[in-house]
């Protein structure tokens, strides 16, 4: 009996000590739900603030109102439908991105093709830019793009043949590869800053078309070398296996084998990187640009006009000028889509040359 006994109350000690912990374990599962509960009832707070910061109180209710409508709609339909809302939101989405930009576009045409004459293109701007033209800025800008395109593009697509074909995938590998995404990322106003020391001060290149050329390589070289990389790496090896079984040296496949199956991806980095060096203003502020010229003289020491900063002067410092401000907005849009398109012909032409 005292066995018996002795077996049974160390069976109920157990189980009452296995209730304990299942009881503790339960309450601490419990915490631990509360407490991301409260975490993201915080974020939520915060994300909140944000938008009524940024965009008002009524969008941000009509967000919210949206993005609670959509998770009641998820909860309770099918898995076809939820699909179908999907679809539909990343649709509408799109359609909003669409329209924004018809909207500018819009606007940007509807005020500024009054201004557009001949006059207006082949002309030098007279009485502070309110009348006259913007001739000695094009072509200020088509120099500026076009030198700091043949600039970078050698220089980054050499870096990029080198990360793609001859460097290891090692720690210094990836340093380089970090440091590039970071100075793609750097804003623009950084970049002027440093032309302006380097090349203005450090090199006395002056304030000159040289040393804005220059300041406008370094802003697009990180993007060129990142897709450069990216699109020689998109090779298949197999191209490379077959040129070097044929007896050809590592130089020559990448010269004749993987450079012209890369060549579009290096022309759309290209094309990305003519729309941020002709649409900047910052970096050509400090280093190449002035306001006005009374006729453009080609002079690389020299600095000249471009259609960025005349804009940006006739917007902010020019009283009575928004005609002419408008007119150069459209002209510099319509130079930058034409860069594109030219840019956009040259990459479709490599592309009917792909044998992959």
């Amino acid at each position: 009996d005292v066995i018996a006994t002795t077996i049974v109350l160390g069976k109920l000690k157990e189980k009452h000590m296995s209730t304990s912990k299942k009881k503790r374990r339960a309450t601490s599962q419990r915490s631990v739900h509360w407490i991301k509960r409260g975490v993201y009832v915080l974020l939520g707070l915060v994300i909140l603030w944000a938008l009524v910061l940024w965009v008002g109180v009524v969008i941000t209710t009509l967000v919210v109102l949206i993005t609670f409508c959509c998770y009641l709609a998820t909860r309770r339909i099918s898995a076809r439908n939820s699909q179908r809302i999907a679809f539909g939101i990343v649709t509408l989405s799109a359609i909003t991105v669409l329209f924004a930009l018809c909207i500018l576009l819009y606007y940007i045409v509807t005020n500024g093709i009054g201004a557009l004459s001949w006059e207006f293109l082949s002309q030098s701007p007279r009485d502070l830019g309110r009348s006259g033209g913007i001739y000695p800025a094009i072509m200020g800008t088509l120099y500026l793009v076009g030198g700091a395109i043949l600039l970078a593009l050698p220089i980054g697509t050499g870096a990029a043949i080198y990360l793609a074909e001859y460097a290891g995938e090692g720690k210094m590998t990836k340093i380089v590869r970090t440091g590039v995404d970071i100075l793609n990322g750097t804003p623009s106003i950084v970049f002027g800053l440093f032309g302006f020391a380097f090349f203005v001060l450090y090199l006395n290149l002056g304030v000159s078309l040289l040393a804005g050329q220059m300041t406008l390589a370094c802003m697009v070289l990180p993007t060129i070398i990142r897709t450069a990389e990216e699109s020689l790496k998109s090779v298949p090896r197999s191209l490379r296996e077959g040129s070097l079984a044929l007896g050809a040296t590592k130089w020559q496949t990448i010269r004749k084998v993987v450079l012209p199956s890369a060549m579009p991806g290096i022309v759309t980095g290209t094309i990305l990187s003519i729309g941020r060096a002709a649409g900047e203003t910052a970096p050509i502020m400090f280093t190449a640009a002035v306001f006005s010229q009374r006729f453009f003289q080609f002079s690389m020491t020299e600095p000249v006009m471009a259609l960025p900063f005349h804009l940006f002067t006739l917007a902010t410092s020019v009283p009575g000028a928004e005609r002419n401000a408008y007119g150069t907005a459209l002209v510099l849009l319509l130079l930058v889509i034409g860069l594109y398109s030219f840019a956009v012909i040259i990459r479709n032409h490599y592309k009917k040359k792909m044998r992959w």
